[in-house]
């Protein structure tokens, strides 16, 4: 395989002797028992992606846009250890990475007024498009606000998709992506766990995939009750939550 080439890719109509097959080869199962809440889970590696949520400079580095209008993004930086420990044993396992960031319009054509508004309450300026500290262009699809933050490796085989909402499926390709590649239970990380992961993850069990939050490699520059809500409504209403370290575990054991 090549290095390039990741280990999963589109589900076609095998062809053989002029007839499509229609009924396609599926992987075996590939499961990993994971300690969790409210229950342990098992999951299955052969149908299993982890969505990375907003990991970018502007959310996350020193000049980025929240750190410009005064948050402290040390909070959003804390998930960057915990996911770099976690992202190359997933790759091993031929888990697909999704890293799910904004990356909005430079004419923001798409964006609904509500999106414009965040962080910007009194439309004063310095919301997504807008120039901030070194962000020439909030959140805009090859600015440097929109890169992934330093300390993530990101791979060659990785998938990228751009959104411009805070759920990563409206108005993006990501539902036809994960259908595409035969997924149906989704690992969540990233920032901010109460904001852009928690809408993404929300919508995600609304449309019928099996959800599990990485806690402490998602976080946020919300006060803290902001993501012990969050945790809780996961665990109540969507699905499970479980630690990196209960993740490196399971993929671990023989």
């Amino acid at each position: 395989m090549s290095a390039t080439q990741p280990a999963f890719g589109p589900r076609t109509w095998p062809v053989r002797a002029g007839r499509a097959a229609l009924a396609r080869p599926r992987p075996e199962q590939r499961l990993v028992d994971i300690r969790a809440l409210p229950q342990p889970v098992s999951i299955d590696l052969a149908h299993t992606a982890i969505i990375v949520v907003d990991m970018q400079n502007d959310f996350c580095a020193e000049g980025g846009w929240l750190d410009g209008i005064g948050v402290d993004v040390e909070p959003a930086r804390a998930a960057i250890d915990p996911l770099q420990a976690i992202l190359p044993p997933l790759r091993e396992a031929e888990v697909p990475v999704i890293w799910l960031n904004w990356g909005t319009r430079p004419d923001k054509l798409n964006l609904p007024a509500n999106v414009l508004h965040v962080y910007d309450a009194d439309g004063s300026g310095g919301g997504i498009g807008d120039s901030v500290g070194s962000s020439d262009a909030v959140l805009t699809k090859g600015s440097w606000g929109a890169a992934i933050v330093d300390g993530l490796d990101v791979s060659a085989g990785d998938i990228h998709v751009d959104k411009s909402r805070m759920s990563g499926f409206w108005d993006s390709p990501l539902d036809s992506i994960l259908r595409t590649l035969d997924i149906d239970c989704l690992l969540f990380a990233g920032v901010n766990a109460d904001q852009c992961v928690l809408a993404t993850l929300t919508d995600a069990a609304c449309l019928g995939y099996d959800c599990v939050m990485l806690e402490g490699a998602s976080a946020t520059t919300s006060p803290s009750f902001c993501l012990d809500a969050t945790v809780y409504n996961v665990r109540q209403c969507f699905g499970f939550t479980a630690t990196p370290d209960a993740l490196l575990a399971g993929l671990a054991a023989p």
